[in-house]
């Protein structure tokens, strides 16, 4: 078969030797570890040239042709994978595509669901049952592929009605009075379950917890030799207090509704939603009074989304967020990188989690389900710190880990020292780290004018972007604050631009939900603003401004004062009233009725008209 081969280069004295192209041989034995078309106990997967699709159980008239690599699922619900390759030099052309479709055209003997691969070493073409994916640009595990058909099963409202399930369960049945201990309680369960522990409903307490007290051990085993401070979270869950060891009916219950969240949690489904805010905002909504947990502010699952594409996150990033309370920011990149690598069974997934992930936090029991979190989604290695991220500790152990992006929603009060934090961070990050931080709006400005003013001496402040008012409860005002570390402020000035509404409603006991699938056209348009700095729409309140110690935040224009004839007149005719004694209400009513039940009603097609009666004597 002729092929587009180039002409070898003829090599001079001086110059240096071309490396060869690899052959089809080359580019289908690399095509096939990166795949992991390896031996399977419920797949068909191999590769080669000699295997017909007749040998591999089809017929038809198609059936004599050899795929170079092929992944049948036992199962024919499950999606099946071919593959066509090419030698490294080897232009794909439209014979080639239409042979990749030729052995799509085959799978659908059997499969509803198959993807069709055409591979050269370098360019790549991806068919989902026949459509090209033009967002394809790299071979990734079969992994990725499989998880094309899969749509997100994480049902936030199911999760929600479990969750009030489980919060009831332990406050009225187990006793457990205290918030915090309530989802740690909750979170150990999960991470036991989603490593293995078995859960019947016969077991009696004391086997139950006996249970998800191995598991949780054996769960970060390896990574407790490098950061003792993982053993918080047992130590937190042995120190709750559980009075239900006889009620064998609500143990049974709680064990079943772990094992449903579990269910929802397989990996292949999960799209970087933070469970522990869904936990907090159910288990926070039904609180009893004086119970600990006030205070604590989950970031929403969508601000976490619009941060890491406004950073542009990748994953080839190594990311903090030094107050990472349960792990919001974590768990989103987490999710993203992986996907961008092409899914949890790479190994560059594998490099993220143990590598790229790192967090700081001071509360040991918020520090605790952050671990749980982490662990929930299978973290191979959390690298979590527990302490005081103004301090210098803190400040040394970020240094050591090469950071090249920061997400964060610091705590808002003062006492917890807001400001420090973010000075700290970005003393302690390389120079050229891009930092994103949610503050509130004027927290740079208050009472902190020394410490803003060396801020900008040695960084410089790029964009702020404020946030809807109803972004955090209490309608805290907000704003995204985005720093460049390691460079001064000079007199750069500041792209501002204000996000007014996000298309969430709040929901009763539940927090802010994107009931109408509102958010993804608003977070693409503002991806797209906050890139180009530029917009064609005067709402989106678009600034340049000189940020200074006393001013670095979001200007809002003020409303200007109109002030009518009308209005002054009214006031005089007040002051009239008053002074003459006359009840300005009673009069009003008077000359209402008289108006309305005195005067002459004439109905028109103008609608209805009042006017008052021509009586001279009233």
């Amino acid at each position: 078969m002729p092929t587009n081969r180039r002409q070898p280069h003829r090599s001079t004295r001086n110059s240096v030797p071309a490396i060869p192209s690899p052959s089809e041989d080359e580019v289908r034995v690399a095509a096939r570890k990166t795949l992991g078309f390896e031996k399977s106990e419920t797949a068909i997967s191999g590769t080669g040239q000699t295997t017909t699709f007749r040998m591999l159980g089809f017929t038809g008239s198609n059936s004599n042709l050899k795929p170079d690599g092929w992944y049948l699922p036992k199962s024919p619900i499950f999606p099946a994978i071919v593959l066509e390759t090419k030698a490294g030099d080897t232009t794909l052309t439209s014979r080639d595509i239409n042979q990749t479709l030729k052995y799509g055209k085959v799978l659908e003997q059997k499969y509803k669901n198959w993807i069709g691969i055409l591979y050269n070493g370098e360019d790549i073409q991806v068919y989902k049952n026949g459509e090209l994916l033009e967002d394809e640009k790299v071979l990734h595990n079969k992994e990725h592929y499989l998880g094309l058909f899969e749509e997100n099963r994480i049902d936030s409202q199911r999760i929600y009605n479990i969750t009030k399930r489980i919060n009831n369960l332990l406050h009225f049945e187990f006793g457990v009075k205290n918030l915090k201990h309530r989802m740690i309680f909750t979170a150990c369960a999960l991470v036991a379950k989603r490593y293995g522990a078995v859960f019947h409903p016969d077991m009696s307490f004391n086997v139950f917890t006996a249970s998800i007290i191995d598991t949780l051990k054996k769960s970060y085993e390896n990574e407790l030799r490098q950061n003792t401070k993982l053993g918080l979270l047992l130590e937190t869950y042995n120190s709750i207090q559980v009075n239900t060891k006889e009620n064998q009916k609500a143990i049974a219950n709680f064990a079943a509704l772990i094992s449903e969240i579990a269910d929802d949690l397989n990996s292949r489904y999960w799209r970087g939603e933070d469970v522990m805010a869904i936990f907090f905002n159910e288990f926070n909504s039904h609180k009893i009074k004086g119970e600990q947990g006030e205070g604590q502010v989950f970031t929403p699952d969508h601000i976490t989304s619009l941060m890491y594409r406004i950073l542009e996150v990748n994953q080839e990033d190594k990311v903090l967020d030094a107050a990472c309370g349960s792990g919001s920011f974590l768990v989103k990149a987490m999710c993203n990188m992986i996907k961008e690598a092409g899914g949890p069974d790479t190994d560059k997934a594998t490099e993220i989690k143990q590598n790229q992930l790192y967090g700081v936090e001071w509360d040991p029991e918020i520090y605790a389900l952050a671990c749980a979190n982490m662990l929930i989604h299978k973290d191979g290695k959390t690298n979590l710190y527990q302490g005081d991220s103004r301090s210098p500790e803190v400040s040394k152990w970020i240094r050591e880990k090469g950071i090249t992006k920061v997400l964060m929603n610091p705590p808002f009060e003062t006492r917890a020292g807001c400001v420090d934090i973010v000075l700290n961070v970005l003393n302690s990050v390389p120079k050229g780290a891009m930092c994103g931080f949610i503050l509130p709006d004027k927290k740079l400005e208050k009472k902190v004018k020394t410490k803003v003013e060396r801020m900008l001496r040695r960084h410089t402040l790029q964009k702020i972007i404020k946030l809807p008012e109803e972004t955090f409860p209490q309608n805290v005002s907000t704003s995204i604050f985005i720093f460049k570390a390691g460079f001064p402020q000079n007199d750069a000035n500041v792209f501002a631009c204000r996000i007014e509404k996000d298309g969430l409603v709040t929901v009763k006991n539940q927090g802010r939900q994107d009931l109408h699938n509102k958010w993804h056209d608003i977070e693409e348009h503002w991806v797209d603003v906050i890139r180009r700095q530029s917009s064609d729409r005067a709402s989106d309140g678009i600034k340049w401004i000189k940020p200074s110690p006393e001013c670095i935040s979001y200007p809002i224009d003020e409303k200007q004062v109109v002030l009518r004839e009308s209005d002054f007149a009214k006031t005089v005719l007040d002051y009239l009233m008053f002074e003459e004694g006359v009840d300005a209400d009673e009069l009003g009513k008077e000359f209402l009725e008289r108006v309305m039940y005195s005067g002459v009603v004439d109905n028109s097609d103008a609608g209805i008209i009042i006017k008052p009666e021509n009586n001279e004597h009233a």
